[in-house]
């Protein structure tokens, strides 16, 4: 049986990568995470409760001899302009008052595709646009936003002697 890849601890770049670890926003967000990587073979991720994986992030297991780097899948979101940036601003607020995550752009707006909050976004008046691309949300007003700091190359969780870890595949 072959071994399993732990990667636990973020790297600054430029790295060359050994591979790269493709996931939807949902699953970048785990603490515990068993997928598979671009070249087939299957990964162990382990971060602090609350560390979000961003598409371009470099990790690393406890040799450091492999680097991996995370992309970004496209996904099903919905991307949100309207006519003026009042009435964007209008949705940006009735989303927040929803605690819904988005996407900020220049002129647009992009949430997950949710049929709910399509209609109260075009109530409101915005143009709402099925898409299918990387989405990649703000960290919120105390995620500290993107960046590195203090993490870079140091674990960013303890490796567990045994646990269970999930799997895409797995049933929810």
């Amino acid at each position: 049986m072959a071994s399993i890849l732990t990667l636990h601890s973020r790297i600054p770049g430029p790295a060359t990568a050994y591979a790269e670890l493709v996931l939807p926003y949902e699953l970048r967000e785990k603490c515990r995470l068993r997928a598979q990587l671009s070249n087939g073979e299957e990964a162990a991720v382990y971060t602090v409760r609350g560390t979000v994986l961003r598409d371009g992030d470099l990790l690393t297991g406890e040799d450091r001899t492999k680097v991996v780097r995370v992309v970004a899948a496209c996904e099903p979101v919905y991307t949100v302009t309207c006519a003026d940036p009042h009435d964007l601003l209008r949705c940006a607020f009735h989303l927040g008052n929803r605690h819904t995550q988005a996407q900020l752009g220049e002129g647009f707006l992009r949430i997950r595709a949710d049929a709910v909050l399509r209609d109260m976004l075009r109530g409101l008046g915005a143009l709402v646009v099925e898409d299918s691309v990387p989405f990649e949300p703000e960290a919120g007003a105390y995620g500290g936003g993107h960046h590195h700091g203090h993490q870079d190359g140091h674990p960013l969780a303890p490796i567990p002697a045994r646990q269970k870890i999930h799997r895409p595949s797995d049933p929810v």
